[in-house]
């Protein structure tokens, strides 16, 4: 078993082709840092929201930012959950999940915002915690999750640059609305 803990940058068919304009936005090869950096930068930016533009959405039928806040939380529990099984060396493959009716499902709206932005920082926070604790032969084992073969450090590395994608969203469509909502 070797000690490296640093994950190195995956490579195409260890995270599934749908994410791959994702995990191309994640700078440098170290899952954990770009999860640690990106944490504060994320908090940031929700923060500016707060609870009044917790509930803006920039179109019809899009997620409302409080939305978005407990869509990126389920997100990386479910890839995080993904990554220990096959960390760990659970064979069986693990299945998807309909993003859209788990939003449904999740009553997001109905939270506060400091709540969601709690369960946002817990959720990361156990998986730095996760990632932290695994070695080289760990980030590199194989399974196969809704499909698709992966590897921790896809996994890892989907987490992050899923996130970043939802915060240039956040960034381009929801930041003006609040501009406009505060004039």
């Amino acid at each position: 078993m070797s000690s490296n803990r640093t994950s190195g940058r995956p490579r195409k068919g260890e995270y599934a082709a749908y994410g791959e304009a994702d995990v191309a936005l994640v700078e440098g090869d170290d899952a954990v840092a770009a999860l640690i950096r990106q944490r504060s930068r994320t908090v940031e930016l929700f923060e500016r929201f707060g609870e009044a533009g917790g509930r803006l959405a920039y179109a019809a039928g899009k997620w409302t930012v409080k939305g978005v806040l407990g869509h990126l939380a389920d997100d990386e529990g479910i890839y995080a959950y993904r990554a220990l099984c096959i960390a760990r060396g659970d064979p069986r493959p693990l299945p998807g999940f309909d993003e859209n009716a788990y939003a449904r499902a999740a009553g997001f709206g109905a939270r506060t915002f400091p709540d969601l932005l709690a369960d946002y920082e817990a959720v990361r926070s156990a998986s730095i915690t996760l990632f932290r604790g695994l070695d080289s032969e760990a980030w590199l084992r194989r399974g196969v999750a809704n499909d698709h073969d992966v590897t921790p450090r896809g996994l890892a590395f989907h987490i992050a640059g899923h996130e970043l994608h939802h915060l240039a969203i956040l960034r381009e469509r929801y930041l003006p609305l609040l501009s406009e909502e505060r004039k």
